[in-house]
């Protein structure tokens, strides 16, 4: 289970942007992770709840999930999702371009 890796990293991070600040409490996290990350979002939110300690004890944590999205990377147009991954314009194959992110998009703190 990496999630539970990939989530004690984060609360890792978190610890640290509230010392940093002196917070008293994180009330909230939100959290994007794209379809093909390889992340499960149930997964990583039960390991976010076995981490939560000190000043995340009571925290909340928010998972956004972000579709997959391909481009052509020499013409820019995007392709159609479930379609073939080449561009039908100028036929390359077509490149990622979201949907493979894990991004802590948002701390919402306590600070005296």
């Amino acid at each position: 289970m990496h999630e539970y890796s990939l989530v004690s990293a984060m609360v890792d991070r978190v610890e640290r942007e509230a010392r940093l600040r002196n917070a008293v409490a994180v009330h909230s996290l939100a959290v994007r992770i794209g379809a093909v990350a390889g992340v499960e979002p149930e997964l990583f939110a039960s390991a976010f709840t076995l981490c939560r300690q000190g000043v995340l004890a009571n925290a909340h944590l928010e998972i956004r999930r972000a579709e997959a999205a391909w481009a052509c990377p020499d013409c820019g147009r995007e392709i159609a999702a479930g379609s073939v991954l080449r561009c039908q314009a100028c036929g390359a194959p077509a490149r990622l371009v979201a949907g493979d992110e894990i991004l802590l998009e948002r701390i919402e703190m306590e600070v005296p």
